[in-house]
């Protein structure tokens, strides 16, 4: 679907990018994250062709997107949809016109328009809204029309620039839940960009971090938060507080396991005490994943650790 190899890209002498390499997979949530300047939209904007790039490869839909000529970008856009932060609509046009506008420019007939548009309406749940104004609808009923009129062309791939930051947490959860159905119900491959690391772990299957133009990391949302490394705790700005006597020991629970009660009986069978430094459950898409830190004497983590190897569910490491 996205096969992005190397790839960087300069304004002046300022490097934006560098050496990014990732595939996206037909009919999957990829999320792209990053703090502001981290060089999200930029390489957002080289999918869909709005910016070249200076080295790499980058090919989109099946096609090398720095051999396209003006006409086949154009082809490849029509493939595209792209919705924003500040939604972009025509505030001078209803809700129809606005939704309808993609195809009366590639010369659709307004029989075929009719029949999209009213499609896209039910879709995002906005029938009522048709001869409606911008003016006239809130934050979420805007974003759900920029979501219709960017699926008007039945693009194969829906890009997402930070679509949510603008609006409050229940109508975020509304988007989003939209999303997830257009990506199941159209199959349509979604990637977002964010800076909200509870969008992504609310929606996404894989993710890339990016960090002043650099990968920090590439992969599954559960591995990424399950085990987070240096760089990744450093993203996420977790600064966790250890005793400084004993051993400590981090537990992390997969999803398989997360609600089983491997501590308790861990400390039932072999009859000792330790003290719980902290723990979280965490839900990342479907999957509940879970942490826990343990602080025990030097004698007693021994048989700890001679337990926990026996446990092949459990993944655990000294801290």
């Amino acid at each position: 679907m996205i096969d992005i190899k190397h790839l960087s890209k300069y304004f002046d002498n300022q490097k934006v990018l560098d050496d990014i390499s990732l595939h996206v997979n037909a009919g999957e949530i990829f999320a792209i994250v990053g703090h502001s300047g981290a060089g999200k939209s930029t390489l957002l904007r080289c999918i869909n062709g709005l910016e070249g790039f200076s080295e790499g490869d980058m090919s989109v839909l099946g096609k090398e997107v720095k051999h396209l000529s003006e006409s086949g970008l154009g082809e490849l856009r029509k493939n595209i949809g792209m919705i924003f932060q500040n939604f972009s609509l025509l505030n001078q046009k209803n809700v129809y016109d606005n939704i309808a506008l993609p195809m009366k420019v590639w010369g659709y007939s307004n029989d075929e328009i009719k029949i999209r548009v009213d499609e896209l309406l039910n879709l995002v749940g906005l029938e009522s809204k048709k001869f409606v104004y911008p003016k006239e609808l809130s934050g979420g009923q805007k974003q759900r029309v920029a979501i219709a009129r960017a699926l008007t062309l039945n693009p194969k791939i829906l890009l997402s620039d930070e679509s949510t930051s603008a609006l409050d947490p229940n109508t975020t959860k509304s988007i989003l839940e939209l999303l997830q159905e257009i990506n199941t119900k159209l199959g349509v491959t979604i990637i977002i960009v964010t800076h909200e690391m509870e969008v992504v772990k609310k929606v996404a299957s894989r993710a890339l971090l990016l960090e002043d133009g650099k990968v920090i990391g590439l992969g599954r949302i559960d591995e990424l938060f399950l085990r987070p490394d240096e760089k990744m705790m450093k993203f996420l700005g977790e600064d966790e507080e250890l005793p400084k006597e004993g051993v400590n020991i981090r537990l992390y629970f997969p999803s398989n396991v997360s609600y089983n009660p491997i501590v308790t009986t861990m400390a039932r069978e072999l009859n000792i005490n330790f003290n719980i430094v902290w723990g979280k459950l965490e839900k990342l898409n479907d999957n509940v994943v879970g942490t826990l830190v343990i602080n025990i004497d030097e004698q007693t983590s021994i048989v700890i650790k001679n337990y926990l190897q026996e446990k092949a569910e459990v993944i655990w490491e000294v801290i």
